[in-house]
């Protein structure tokens, strides 16, 4: 009976610490994180924007094409 209640007497002293250092290493860990300038954020998102626009103009190209071959077969058949 003691035994048991000093184990649960040590997993409940285990959880604090173990909370208390994932809170230290995760400050320790933000510390180390650079972030990009306005400027480069700018630029990378010009960039996708840029690849987004492309992309939606070439599947509507595709689109259209498919679509106006669909209907030429349509009216053959």
């Amino acid at each position: 009976m003691a035994n048991e209640n000093n184990a649960q007497a040590e997993k409940k002293e285990k959880k604090p610490s173990r909370v208390a250092k994932y809170l230290k290493d995760l400050k320790s860990e933000c510390k180390k994180i650079v972030w990009p300038s306005r400027q480069e954020t700018v630029k990378k998102t010009s960039v996708v924007l840029v690849c987004l626009i492309a992309v939606a103009v070439v599947i509507g190209v595709m689109d259209f094409a498919f679509n106006k071959v669909v209907e030429l077969l349509a009216a053959i058949v």
